[in-house]
């Protein structure tokens, strides 16, 4: 392999500092999805913007790909899509909501170098915007706050800047500031320039972009167009920010200890392009990210100077019926991605070549020649690629491990037609394989199980096995409500009544119990052997 020279290295240095690829988490009906949608729209990738929930007309959501999260109206996968936005190429990860696929989050989340958090303006922040949010803490994410549906009426801004500060654990910073809310929102005041952003709406259901001026906040034209009211409510919170609101600082908002935080309707379009503007000025670029040398000692990848290394953070099967395969995601993590390159696959200890590699948005598919750090790049996966696995030009280290939540609701499943075992079988080691659900079996290898975090997963894998399959099957709920991995022997584990012991698909024994009282007084009777949350 040719030295690189100083022209390739700067123009790899100057593709890095591009690229923005960060995650969107929420709470479920938060706007989510529709703040990726608006992104699409201001970007140019779409011309009209897709209603979520397929309203009168209405199209659908161009990041959900998967015909339940189409009829349901909610993200249940999380989808990645890359376009260029003004002078950046963004990378967006749109993660699943809903609390059932947190494993799925979590996953993504390990391939973002930020977030943006989209905070609903009448609930404030909930369970699942917490949880997300601790996820983001522990990896050191920065997160950028979007409080939405300013068009509708919700709480007075200065309690949800106080609601974030207190939940998260985190100082709230205030960029712009609303004027108005609900039917009277009419703009946001960009504090470092005192000038007030005014939005006309210029399309049905915030199909267009809206319309813009920009007018300094002491001008006399204000008052002809918002009412006394609303300015004087507006001018008094930004006084009070003015002497006891936190100011921004982009070093510690790298650092995780501010959140800057904006307010806007993605629905209407009113303030939402400020914001994504704000958010590539910034957010971080792709930078240096931990692994485990071939000695185990930890090691900083650096994304200019280590040649081609990812690792891959998801897999999907028959995301579009005219290609029935399955495609494994690629976070790329250091130097220069080629179609086609051979690369090594550290757990195989093989090399493999990455072919048809290919970026998305929704179920179209770009074919890809090139990428750099940050970018995410779909590759066939003709069975070798597992979750977490490492590839580079160099080999030598691994990425960190991607853990495995432990379930929480479990059953039996079975074809209704017995003459379809085989596209069953096929299907459920597929799903399994995504991570979707977990295979368990028993001991003695007589019985097998499925497990996964919560219900709604096995929604989609009896939906996915009948249209992706087509296979109709039935499903058996079991009596247990928790789970947990076993460390010590099996044998001489004291067993609580109603509960089993089964292996995972690496043989590792897992415990599941009836409820959390029963796993606390196993691990109480069981001193020697230690119960583990993630696998």
């Amino acid at each position: 392999m040719p030295a690189p020279t100083t022209q390739s290295v700067n123009e790899l240095r100057a593709a890095t500092e591009r690229r923005r690829t960060f995650a969107i988490i929420s709470h479920p009906d938060a706007g989510k999805t529709t703040v990726t949608e608006k992104l699409l729209l201001y970007s140019g990738m779409i011309r009209t913007a897709g209603m979520v929930g397929r309203r009168k007309g209405g199209t659908l959501a161009t990041s959900d790909w998967m015909g339940m999260e189409q009829e349901r109206g909610i993200s249940i996968t999380a989808s990645a899509m890359q376009f260029a936005y003004k002078h950046t190429v963004i990378n967006v990860l749109d993660t699943p909501g809903h609390q059932d696929f947190c494993e799925d989050t979590y996953r993504t989340l390990t391939a973002a170098d930020s977030a943006i958090m989209v905070i609903d303006a009448a609930k404030g922040v909930e369970l699942q915007t917490r949880k997300l949010f601790e996820v983001c803490r522990l990896r050191k994410i920065p997160v950028l706050t979007l409080i939405n549906k300013m068009d509708l009426h919700g709480r007075p801004p200065l309690e949800l800047m106080a609601e974030v500060e207190a939940v998260l654990g985190i100082e709230a910073s205030a960029v712009n500031w609303p004027v108005g809310s609900g039917r009277e929102f009419v703009g946001v005041v960009d504090r470092s320039t005192s000038t007030l952003l005014h939005f006309t709406k210029a399309g049905v259901g915030g199909a267009a972009r809206a319309e813009l001026r920009r007018i300094p906040f002491d001008s006399p034209e204000i008052e002809l167009l918002v009412s006394h009211e609303l300015l004087e409510q507006a001018r008094h919170d930004l006084e009070l920010l003015e002497v006891a609101g936190n100011p921004f600082s982009r070093e510690r908002f790298l650092l995780g200890e501010v959140t800057p935080v904006f307010f806007a309707s993605a629905l209407t379009n009113f303030g939402i392009e400020n914001f994504f503007d704000a958010f590539v000025d910034l957010a971080p670029p792709p930078g240096a990210r931990p692994a485990d040398g071939a000695d185990g000692a930890e090691i900083c990848v650096d994304p200019i100077t280590t040649p081609f290394s990812a690792y891959v953070f998801k897999l999907q099967a028959n995301m579009n019926p005219r290609h029935r395969d399955s495609t494994a995601f690629l976070r790329v993590c250091s130097g220069r991605f080629t179609r086609d390159m051979i690369v090594k696959h550290h757990r195989l200890g093989t090399a493999v070549r990455l072919s048809r590699p290919h970026s998305l948005v929704a179920q179209e598919r770009t074919t890809v020649d090139e990428a750099y750090p940050g970018d995410i790049v779909g590759v066939v996966n003709p069975g070798q690629f597992s979750i977490g696995d490492t590839i580079s030009l160099t080999d030598g280290f691994h990425f960190k491990p991607l853990p495995q939540f432990q379930p929480e609701v479990f059953g039996r499943i079975y074809p209704r037609d017995v003459g379809k075992r085989k596209a069953f079988d096929k299907g459920l080691r597929q799903m399994a394989q995504e991570g979707t659900v977990q295979i368990l079996r028993s001991l003695t290898e007589t019985d097998s199980y499925i497990a996964a975090v919560g219900p709604l997963q096995f929604d989609v894998l009896q939906y996915r096995l009948k249209n992706e399959y087509g296979v109709e099957t039935t499903l058996e709920s079991l009596p247990f409500q928790c789970s947990a991995w076993l460390d010590g022997d099996p044998e001489t584990f004291k067993l609580p009544y109603t509960s089993i012991v089964v292996k995972d698909r690496l043989n590792r024994a897992m415990v599941l119990f009836p409820n959390v009282l029963a796993k606390t007084y196993a691990q109480e009777r069981n001193p020697d052997h230690i119960l583990l949350s993630l696998g």
